[in-house]
This record gives C-alpha cells, sequence and structure tokens, in this order.
C-alpha cells in the first residue's frame, strides 16, 4: 500500500463471515462511491474497528438477507483498509452502480465532523492502490453515496471533503467526465 502505516486486514482477520454468493464483475471500475455507516459508530482501535466490521456484516447478512456486507472495503479510524467484499465483486451498496463500483464505507457519522486524517489518507492510498493494481479506471469517476441514491450519506462534512478529491464529480452522467471504456 502507499501509505506508510496503511494495512489492509483481510476477512479472516476480521472475522468475517463466508459469502453466501460472490458474483465478479469485469473491471476496471469506473465508479468509486464513498459511504459512512452511520451506525456503527466511529471506531478507532483495530479490536473496536472488528466489531464494527461483524456488525455491519449482521445487519446485512441476517437482517437484510444480502450475500454479505454491502461495501467492498470499509476504513476504520485506527487508519486500517478492512476487505468487505472486496475488488470487482458485485456490492450492495449503491443500486444501479453495485457491478462497476467500489464501495468504499467509512466508519462512523460524517454528518458534522470529519474523519479523522487517518482515515482520509487510507481512502486516498486504497484508491491510488486499485487503479495502480487495474482493479479501478484510472478515469474514474468519485461520488459521494447521496449523488446515485436519495440519502444523507456519506454525511455532510465527509461529502464536502471529497468534493475537493481528484476525480469527484457532481453529475456522475454527465457527458463531459466521459470514461475511456
Amino acid at each position: 500500500m502507499p501509505a506508510t502505516h496503511t494495512q489492509m486486514i483481510a476477512r479472516a482477520a476480521w472475522g468475517a463471515r463466508p459469502s453466501t454468493l460472490i458474483e465478479h464483475f469485469n473491471g476496471p471500475a469506473p465508479y468509486v462511491i464513498i459511504h459512512h455507516s452511520y451506525m456503527p459508530s466511529a471506531c478507532y482501535t483495530t479490536s473496536d474497528c472488528i466489531k464494527a466490521m461483524r456488525s455491519m456484516q449482521d445487519y446485512h447478512q441476517l437482517q437484510r438477507g444480502w450475500n454479505d456486507i454491502g461495501y467492498s472495503f470499509a476504513i476504520g479510524g485506527d487508519g486500517m483498509i478492512y476487505v468487505g467484499r472486496g475488488f470487482n465483486v458485485i456490492g450492495a451498496h449503491a443500486p444501479k452502480y453495485n457491478d462497476k463500483s467500489v464501495g468504499i464505507c467509512m466508519i462512523g457519522d460524517w454528518r458534522t465532523e470529519l474523519p479523522p486524517p487517518q482515515m482520509l489518507q487510507a481512502a486516498k492510498s486504497l484508491i491510488q492502490f486499485g487503479v495502480a493494481k487495474g482493479y479501478i479506471h484510472p478515469k474514474f469517476k468519485l461520488l459521494g453515496h447521496r449523488q446515485v441514491r436519495d440519502t444523507e450519506c456519506p454525511g455532510s462534512r465527509l461529502f464536502e471533503e471529497i468534493s475537493t478529491w481528484p476525480h469527484f464529480v457532481l453529475d456522475p452522467n454527465g457527458a463531459d467526465n466521459e470514461i475511456a471504456k
């Protein structure tokens, strides 16, 4: 990973339950969609972030009946990247975009507060890694969940922040932002 202290925590390391179905899509993904978990709240230790990952997977699989945790990855306040479904796996995080995006969840409620710097850097490092490895298209569009669904996700403060990042677009379908295929 490009960042010095960022690590990717494998599914087995956070105690993920097996997926009931894994469906792949052909990459590279033309979209990266940023989310916040809202609940569970922010976690700042690896132990608490592992609990948050298990809680999200329990909610998505056991209560909603999904194949797995909805997100491709999650970022904890410990600065670690937690593997959800992973790259090029159809997610359950953004209808109409699940089969062509990487969904990154910033664990916590980011409506009024900005995630800590280590979380923001980990997300940027993950995106850079995905582009470098060919999982994310070099001309990808960066979006907040609210741009593709009626929701306040990823929270107003986080949305304001990602709107300053490279590749952010206001209109996901805008012709001026066409992705080479």
